[in-house]
């Protein structure tokens, strides 16, 4: 009997987990052995570590850029088939043959309009526009009229020349509204509508026609009724 107690009781030590013998340190925990990952919900997920790069410039919209220099200098126009050379043509902001642009062509040169309620400049999308006297002051456009379709107008700027080809003639009244806006139109006859090629107006007074027709009408700065307009598109540019 008393060998049968002493068994159960060193079986009872034998089996108990938190008591261990007197001067024994607790064994250090044995690692996990499950062979699935855990996570925990509260603690963020680990990302892989870069090194830091060069920021990237962002791609620009494709746009074409011009393949030399803005020409600079003074503007002079020739046109061959009527004996116009060299003739000089001055910039100005307004409207064609408004006040300042009459004063310009007052001086017996050519005058041209720029701005929103003008044209652009020489080889540029849109209406390049040049008026100029043709029955005084020097009379530099008094055969303007006789410019054909295929006639070319030669516009030199600084050592750049933009030919011009003539396609057809627009007549306008100054006392109608509506053709007076034809001849600033950024596409010459057709307001409103967008440009898609550089063009030019070449105008003049009808003066002799309106008078030849009994139409002596004139507006304060002494514009005639109707105004001859030489239509032409850029067909070439060259050094001068």
């Amino acid at each position: 009997m008393r060998l049968a107690g002493a068994f159960v009781l060193l079986t009872a030590l034998a089996g108990c987990s938190d008591t261990l013998p007197a001067g024994q340190s607790s064994p250090p925990s044995a690692p996990a052995t499950s062979s699935l990952p855990t996570t925990s919900a509260s603690s963020p997920r680990s990302s892989p570590t870069t090194q830091p790069t060069q920021p990237t410039r962002a791609a620009s919209p494709s746009t074409p850029r011009p393949t030399s220099p803005k020409p600079v200098g003074p503007v002079s126009m020739a046109i061959p088939a009527i004996g116009i050379s060299r003739l000089r043509v001055v910039a100005y902001t307004g409207t064609a043959d408004d006040r300042p642009g009459t004063r310009i062509q007052d001086r017996g040169v050519a005058a041209s309009p720029r701005g929103r309620a003008g044209g652009v400049g020489p080889g540029e999308i849109g209406n390049f526009i040049i008026t100029g006297h043709r029955v005084s002051h020097g009379r530099p456009l008094g055969r303007v009229p006789e410019l054909r379709t295929g006639d070319h107008v030669l516009i030199t700027v600084g050592r750049t020349v933009y030919d011009y080809r003539i396609t057809r003639t627009m007549t306008i009244s100054f006392r109608k509204p509506a053709e007076k806006a034809q001849q600033n139109a950024a596409v010459p006859g057709r307001p409103g509508v967008t440009p898609t090629q550089a063009m030019i107006t070449v105008s003049t007074c009808a003066t002799p026609e309106d008078h030849a027709a009994g139409n002596y009408w004139h507006d304060e700065l002494g514009n005639p009724e109707h105004r001859i307009n030489k239509i032409g598109v850029l067909v070439a540019t060259r050094r001068a």
